[in-house]
């Protein structure tokens, strides 16, 4: 039988393993992708990530911003489409 602590740990790896959101932030200027899990908004509408690809810090002045999926984030984040 699972004791209370277990229990406990179980659903505390459940909830962090789900509190991860998933980003494509596309860049209209230059065509160019990036894939990101945190999106900083900036005044004038623009934004600030760090690239998964690269680990840079990022502003965009125009940006579309899209939720994906974690398999997504994953295949995609290095590519720099």
């Amino acid at each position: 039988m699972f004791g209370i602590r277990s229990c406990a740990l179980v659903l505390a790896m459940m909830f962090a393993a789900g509190c991860t959101s998933y980003y494509k932030v596309s860049d209209p200027t230059t065509g160019k992708d990036y894939y990101t899990t945190e999106v900083k908004k900036r005044g004038s509408g623009a934004v600030t990530i760090k690239d998964a690809a690269t680990g840079d810090d990022v502003t965009i002045q125009n940006s579309h911003v899209s939720k994906v999926t974690k398999e997504e984030y994953e295949t995609n984040r290095g590519s720099g489409k």
